[in-house]
């Protein structure tokens, strides 16, 4: 890997994933509880409390469990994740290469990279143009072309710009959705019955099961960015600072704004267009400077959330092992992601609500099987150093006990206990009252089959824990394009 000057002070963040040297660690644990607040103040996380109820046929009460409980799960893994980065200075995905190896670590860091870089960008670049459009009359094409621009600028900067804006972000957005969300709490109908019965209308334990998978679906989708922002903190940052201030900054933005939003499907309104955008519906009935100010929240929610995508899917895109020759490659690549991106949020216009809750659930599919693989490979690998293992990329690390536990508890879990719009898993179609259990067995199945793997191929594990071990000098980083 290349070694970027440790000294040298920039503009624009230089390099992508090389391992952060001691002398370029700054920063508190405390601000990853903006870093993980701000991004989750946008409309994509209000939709989830809203199809909860309105899709999933949940009461507001049982969609308020069951998104506490997907949220908990999400945050407790992001919390734990991110203590992992101050030890080696590395971003996430490359420390996945430890469980997959070098080659196999291409699948989770590709999936990271569409999903990121591409599948959230639109997500959220969407829901902050519909929002800036209906704010100010524009079309929603032109809004999405502003969204955007600004999104794309403030990742391509870098790490240190987009921990600034988070840190100021969090405290607008708060301030706002606060306001929005008692408005929209004291005109629910929180007692209203549930619309599905258990069955394939959904409510009971199938609906939970979605509303709870959809809800950690959207949390744990930072699990994989989670390192990439405590990379550059000192190596000696406390662990469990770093883990309640990333867990904790989750879990609450999340929590309040799904719970507004299970509140807003409760709400009724009379005169809404047939058409109307769902940040449209979501403001619908609110006084105006109310209606103003959290559409205005809305789309800078979405440029707060997608300059992690963003910055983070370039930096998964890295971990794939492709040699990009400029010094600013991170940023070229976040570049690129901007303009493909907005392609896709362009196209995905028309359908915006049926294509987020399919999303969603995608999500899980894939992050609970990978992150059952690194928590169990991390277990097994306790009192051991990594770093050697992970950036070597003249040697690849093998290690194929990960992508055969993943591969295997994707087709497992999916062929089984799938419950999408495109395909419904073979015991569903039996038993549809379970809901999808999909991203449970997917963990379980994943971390299981790779520790039984692991212990029959026995893969390098590296040398003992030392301070040596846990940083390289940059004499000692393999030099590449």
């Amino acid at each position: 890997m290349t070694v970027i000057d440790p000294v040298k002070t920039q503009l624009v963040e230089p390099g992508g994933i090389e391992p952060i040297p001691s002398n370029r660690r700054h920063g508190s644990p405390w601000q990853l509880f903006a870093t993980w607040t701000s991004p989750n103040l946008e409309f994509a996380t209000i939709f989830v409390g809203v199809i909860a109820v309105l899709y999933f046929g949940l009461s507001f009460w049982q969609a308020v469990a069951a998104v506490l409980l997907g949220n908990f799960l999400g945050s407790l893994s992001q919390g734990f994740l991110s203590t992992w980065g101050p030890r080696e200075g590395l971003a996430q995905m490359l420390l996945g290469r430890t469980a997959f190896g070098f080659w196999g670590n291409i699948v989770p860091a590709g999936l990271n990279t569409a999903m990121a870089g591409l599948g959230w960008f639109a997500v959220n670049s969407i829901s902050g143009a519909f929002a800036l459009a209906t704010l100010t009359g524009l079309s929603p094409v032109l809004t999405l072309i502003i969204v955007v621009v600004v999104e794309v600028t403030v990742a391509f900067v870098g790490h240190d710009i987009v921990q600034l804006f988070e840190r100021y972000a969090m405290f607008v957005l708060g301030a706002i959705f606060l306001i929005a969300g008692i408005f929209i709490l004291a005109n629910a109908d929180t007692a209203a019955p549930a619309a599905g019965d258990g069955t394939d209308g959904f409510g009971g334990f199938a609906g939970f099961m979605l509303a709870a998978g959809a809800a950690f679906g959207y949390t744990a989708g930072w699990n994989p960015y989670a390192a990439d922002y405590t990379r550059y903190l000192p190596a000696a940052t406390n662990r469990r600072t770093i883990a309640v201030a990333s867990g904790l900054g989750n879990f609450v933005s999340t929590s309040f704004l799904m719970i507004v939003g299970a509140a807003s499907a409760t709400v009724v309104h009379s005169g809404l267009a047939d058409d109307a955008s769902p940040t449209d519906s979501f403001t619908a009935g609110m006084p105006g400077w109310i209606s103003a100010i959290t559409l205005l929240a809305i789309a800078v929610g979405a440029i707060s959330a997608n300059a992690l995508n963003i910055y983070s899917g370039s930096m998964s895109f890295l971990a794939i092992g492709i040699k990009i020759p400029f010094e600013r490659r991170r940023a070229i690549v976040a570049l690129g992601f901007g303009v493909l991106g907005f392609v896709i949020a362009l196209l995905a216009l028309p359908d915006a609500g049926a294509s987020y809750e399919n999303f969603l659930l995608v999500i899980a599919y894939w992050i609970a099987p990978w992150l059952g693989i690194v928590l169990a490979d991390r277990w097994l690998r306790r009192g051991t150093a990594v770093l050697a293992l992970v950036v070597d990329e003249k040697n690849k690390y093998r290690n194929p006990a990960g992508i055969i536990a993943f591969i295997v508890a994707a087709v497992v879990s999916i062929g089984l206990f799938s419950n999408q719009a495109v395909y419904v898993g073979l015991i569903v179609l039996v038993a549809p009252e379970i809901g999808d259990l999909t991203a449970l067995v997917g963990f379980v199945v994943a971390a299981l089959l790779y520790v039984v793997v692991f212990r029959i191929i026995r893969p390098v594990l590296g040398p003992p824990l030392s301070a040596e071990t846990t940083t390289m000098p940059a004499e000692r980083v393999e030099a590449s394009a």
